[in-house]
């Protein structure tokens, strides 16, 4: 029994160590299997399960204006970001650090993180100055990594607010020529190849996939120095009226470049905590309004081009008044007889009326077309509109008379520069542009030369003695505008206390250069006529630009120049 007892004891030890050292052979085994025979599966898959691809943000193009100076660019941000559920095993006391260096409370934090526990990637804070990033690093809190990202700066801020526009928090134009242009200025994102740890952090840049490509450099049309002018004196001139807001719009004549494009009120694009939609609308594209008297020398131009009138053509507009479907026009004063030149000094509605109920209703409506009312101006700008010209079979008595001195059609203040400039452009209409123009673009003829030479010629006298635009001169220069004073369209019919005023005009005027609009709206200091608060803020405008851009003067203090015609001024068309 012994005996058997001690071999049955030795063979289980016998077998106890046969199994152990069977399975310390198969342990060896699948080492050497793992470690070497299998090694570069398992890389490979571990790489798989480590390994990530991640963008390389591209660097957002610059906006500068027609002299190379910045007016947006791009510069390189840190933007904080977690794993939440490795961040939510951090310590109280952690959690409290982070949370005070990012202005939060540590439990609204945390129920951030624990809402979004299953993502791989949270935004804590975005857009952080440098020392702050660098006091998130030194925290060393696992889950917690730094991001390399760019925000948009605009140098200008305010002065070029409503025409640069501005981006969201990723750098993608949301306004303004940020908008139209963001395919050029947003570049293409790069890739590369990354090694992260358990717990996300990359430790190992492996590859570049591929580089990021900045966005292009565009140069605007913009005069910065002409903005920053615009800019100051609207928004003196919306001080001194206590007007609601204004408007302006400054054109190269020979070339349809915008050089100045102001708005007021402005905003801050640096600083959109408290931005409405209302502030950042670029009312020069995007409102329109009653042209009112500005609309004038157009319906002279139809009467000219009908060749029933000639410039010193008269008309009795006695006593002041006429009535036209149930309606009474009226002038500020009885002007008694007036030529045709004479109802563009004085301004006259009666004078303009009856031009307008002799031609009819097609000439008006062709001349206006011409220079492009009632459609966009080319520009590109987001958001354009192209304003109201009825169709001319459409138009009644009434509507044909009140055309002719601006009512019943509907412009905005870019269209109203793009018509003068055509005027002063010779009847050349260009299109409107944006960008700097390295090449003179193509014109289209919208107004015979001569007709436009003698609308040019008229328009001077609203600036001279007995004209309604005597503020708009500006010294050693012909000035060559219209005045307008429009009253505001309510749900009750037009206000006897709200207006528009307006001045349009180019210089100089013997050989025009630049065109200017300005446009004030509901001036409630007592001055309420565009020749009383509008001229003004353009002669102070054209005056700097002029100097500013080297423009001679062709009216020098005590020389008076003879007006002559150009040699071809009998070419027509």
């Amino acid at each position: 029994m012994r005996n058997t007892g001690k071999m049955n004891t030795s063979a289980r030890r016998w077998c106890l160590l046969a199994l152990f050292g069977i399975a310390a052979a198969a342990m060896v085994g699948r080492v050497v299997y793992l470690q070497i025979l299998n090694k570069d599966f398992l890389i490979d898959q571990g790489e798989a399960r480590s390994m990530r691809t991640v963008t390389i943000p591209a660097h957002r193009g610059m906006i500068t204006d027609r002299n190379n100076e910045p007016l947006a660019v791009s510069t390189p941000v840190a933007s904080v970001w977690a794993l939440p559920k490795q961040l939510l095993q951090a310590t109280p006391a952690q959690l409290e650090s982070l949370a005070g260096l990012l202005e939060t409370p540590a439990e609204r934090l945390r129920m951030r993180l624990t809402v979004r526990q299953d993502k791989e990637f949270v935004y804590l804070k975005r857009h952080i100055q440098p020392q702050l990033a660098r006091r998130v690093r030194a925290l060393n809190i696992a889950g917690v990594n730094i991001r390399v990202e760019y925000k948009r700066y605009y140098p200008t801020a305010e002065v070029t607010a409503h025409l640069i526009g501005f981006t969201d928090i990723d750098d993608h134009g949301q306004e303004g020529l940020e908008l139209a242009l963001d395919e050029q200025l947003r570049g293409a994102p790069g890739q590369k190849r990354v090694l992260r740890d358990r717990y996300g952090s990359v430790v190992r840049n492996i590859e570049n996939i591929r580089q990021p490509a900045p966005g292009a450099t565009i140069a605007l049309s913009i005069d910065k120095r002409l903005q920053y002018l615009a800019y100051r004196e609207l928004e003196g001139a919306v001080m001194s009226n206590r007007a609601k807001g204004a408007m302006l719009v400054l054109l190269d004549v020979r070339s349809g470049e915008v050089l100045a494009l102001v708005v007021q009120p402005s905003f801050n694009p640096n600083n959109r905590a408290m931005l409405s939609g209302a502030s950042r609308r670029n009312r020069v594209l995007t409102d329109v309004f009653e042209p009112g008297s500005t609309i004038k020398p157009f319906t002279i131009a139809a009467a000219l081009l009908s060749g029933e009138y000639h410039p010193q053509t008269m008309l009795d507009t006695t006593p002041g008044s006429v009535r036209v479907g149930g309606y009474t026009i009226s002038d500020l004063n009885d002007y008694g007889r007036l030529s045709i030149s004479d109802v563009i000094k004085k301004s006259s509605n009666v004078g303009a009326t009856m031009v307008a109920m002799s031609l009819g209703a097609a000439p008006l409506w062709q001349v206006h077309d011409e220079v492009g009312f009632g459609k966009l101006t080319g520009s590109g700008y987001p958001g354009e509109v192209s304003g109201i010209l009825k169709a001319p079979d459409n138009w009644s008595r009434t509507e044909l008379a009140t055309m002719s001195y601006g009512y019943g059609l509907s412009v905005t203040a870019l269209q109203l520069a793009q018509a003068y400039a055509t005027v002063a452009a010779e009847g050349l209409l260009y299109p409107v542009s944006f960008l700097r123009a390295d090449a003179l673009p193509a014109a289209r003829r919208a107004l015979p030369q001569v007709i436009a030479f003698e609308i040019n010629k008229m328009m001077r006298t609203v600036i001279g003695p007995g004209g309604s635009g005597r503020r708009a001169a500006v010294d050693g220069y012909h000035v060559a505008g219209k005045t307008g004073t429009v009253h505001k369209a309510s749900s009750s019919g037009y206000s006897e206390a709200n207006y528009y005023a307006l001045f349009a005009g180019f210089a100089p005027a013997t050989d025009p250069a630049l065109a200017l609009v300005v446009v004030v709206d509901d001036p409630q200091a007592g001055r309420h006529f565009g020749g009383q608060v509008a001229a003004p803020v353009f002669a102070a405008v054209m005056r700097g630009a002029l100097r500013m851009m080297n423009i001679p003067p062709d009216n020098p203090v005590g020389i008076k120049q003879r007006i002559m015609p150009p040699n071809n001024m009998g070419a027509g068309a």
